[in-house]
């Protein structure tokens, strides 16, 4: 697994690419899985396998393995 981390008080933006019974999930489940890990102010978009996700990071910096879903990951303004 590929790890990334993350900044207290940044914004940050992914591309999800969900298997195919897990593209069935709503964009509301796929946003609790990112408030599960601690992101905040979370937003979800698209449909079926591809996804696109974006939230803030409220907590102390940390690095961390990221799923093999979550693809491309940057960071943005806020």
């Amino acid at each position: 697994m590929r790890r990334y981390t993350v900044e207290k008080g940044r914004r940050y933006r992914a591309r999800i690419t969900l298997g195919f019974v897990q593209r069935f999930a709503t964009n509301d489940m796929v946003a609790d899985k990112f408030r599960d890990v601690g992101f905040t102010d979370v937003a979800v978009t698209g449909s079926g396998g591809t996804r696109h996700a974006e939230g803030l990071w409220p907590h102390r910096d940390a690095t961390a393995e990221i799923p093999d879903e979550v693809g491309h990951i940057e960071q943005i303004e806020v």
